[in-house]
């Protein structure tokens, strides 16, 4: 996406507009390749974009995008679930969304509404935490301690307090699927503060 800088400290204009395009129009990830491997000014190049990302990131008009999803009769309470999560996140400003998963499957739908907060995503699934790092907005954990749901929430709380996420007075919707041990479909949301 940036090709000049194989040879050059700065991208050409139409660059720019590329990356930020691509940020704008939803994707996932940006990737270099030979601007890295074989440029002059690899690191020149990842500051670069990464620069052009987190300024495209700044504009509100990237975020809460209304889809409208084709829903089949099996997964239309998680759907609903994950659109009513991040309408939720907008209207009460919550840091995050925290889902437990097994497929991956909300991850991917809370990601494609495009919520201006956190995702965090747990699972015991390595394949699909490997998955997880290029999906737009997630943050990944291995995680295999479902006991109950109100022990896991309490769990994952603190483990994002601990790890600087989140403050105590920030508000915090789980998703998760109950009985939390039977790792099925998404059917529960919860709001909560942190430090309760």
């Amino acid at each position: 996406m940036m090709e000049s800088m194989i040879d050059n400290m700065s991208p050409s204009r139409a660059e720019v507009n590329d990356v930020a395009n691509a940020v704008m129009d939803g994707a996932d990830a940006v990737m270099l390749s030979g601007e890295t491997s074989v440029g002059n000014y690899p690191v020149a190049v990842v500051e670069t974009m990464s620069k052009i990302i987190d300024r495209v990131e700044d504009y509100d008009g990237i975020y809460y995008r209304d889809i409208e999803h084709e829903s089949d009769d099996d997964r239309i309470i998680t759907d609903a679930i994950c659109h009513s999560a991040v309408r939720l996140t907008q209207k009460i400003k919550a840091k995050g969304i925290v889902t437990m998963t097994f497929s991956g499957y909300t991850a991917f739908r809370i990601s494609s509404y495009r919520p201006n907060s956190w995702i965090f995503v747990f699972t015991s699934n390595f394949k699909i935490l490997n998955m997880l790092s290029l999906v737009w907005g997630v943050r990944g954990f291995y995680y295999d301690k479902f006991v109950s749901t109100d022990h896991t929430i309490s769990d994952i709380k603190y483990e994002l307090k601990k790890a600087g996420y989140l403050g105590d007075d920030d508000l915090l919707i789980n998703i998760a699927s109950m009985p939390i041990s039977s790792k099925g479909m998404s059917n529960m949301l919860k709001v909560s503060k942190m430090n309760e």
